[in-house]
């Protein structure tokens, strides 16, 4: 019963607070009881509920992993057998909830950098479903975004998400392809500059809607291009 009300506690402080102020509150009995408060929420129904329990579980790890890596590793393990088919799950919320923490814990990126990327390589741990590759696609982003010095832009077949059928994983992909300068693709760019698709994006406070030409715009725009 206590368990079941903090995790309601820390729920309503991700909807209604910020991601710092609900990972305060979910850490208050202590950072592993806070963390697996908040990996529930990875599942609900209110996306901004979902999104900033990505952030506030990046926090948490990055504070346990100062004081008891090992236990930092036992998170990262969770999330990767939650993309594990003999889970018998499917894994919502642990690829961007990966990136982020990679993001924010250097010593853990440099550990599993190629297990994230591997989610994205069809000789690895291929993720087939749009919506696992969005967060996916997010993840790396963020990963990139704060670690590019250990990111190889190689590491990841951009062009095959940017010709989706799903408009966020387009979106996305753009973006990563922006953040990586991922040169080889310019043409898959240029060509989505003219796709009116928008998709809902998490700017790592709130959420947005974003159209496929404009996320491609930006990202050539790194390239030089106007």
């Amino acid at each position: 019963m206590e368990r079941l009300k903090r995790r309601e506690t820390v729920r309503l402080a991700l909807l209604n607070e910020s991601a710092d102020a609900a990972a305060e509150r979910a850490a208050e009995p202590g950072l592993t009881k806070g963390i697996n408060a908040l990996l529930p929420c990875l599942y609900d129904l209110e996306e901004l509920v979902r999104w900033r329990a990505v952030i506030a579980i990046g926090m948490l790890v990055d504070r346990l992993a100062e004081k008891d890596m090992e236990a930092a590793r036992v998170v990262m393990r969770r999330l990767m057998w939650n993309l594990n088919d003999e889970s018998g799950g499917i894994g919502w919320g642990s690829p961007e909830t990966f990136g982020e923490i990679l993001a924010r814990t250097r010593n853990l990126a440099v550990e599993y950098r190629q297990i994230l990327f591997s989610y994205a390589r069809e000789d690895g741990n291929y993720l087939e479903l749009p919506e696992l590759q969005r967060g996916l696609l997010w993840g790396i982003g963020r990963f990139a975004a704060a670690r590019p010095e250990l990111v190889d832009p190689s590491a990841i077949r951009i062009r095959r998400y940017l010709a989706s059928d799903d408009t966020a994983v387009k979106g996305f992909a753009a973006w990563v392809a922006g953040i990586m300068k991922i040169m080889k693709a310019g043409d898959d760019l240029r060509r989505l500059c003219n796709d009116p698709g928008v998709f809902s994006f998490f700017n790592g406070v709130s959420i947005e809607n974003k159209s496929v030409a404009e996320v491609a715009k930006e990202a050539l725009g790194r390239f030089g291009e106007v």
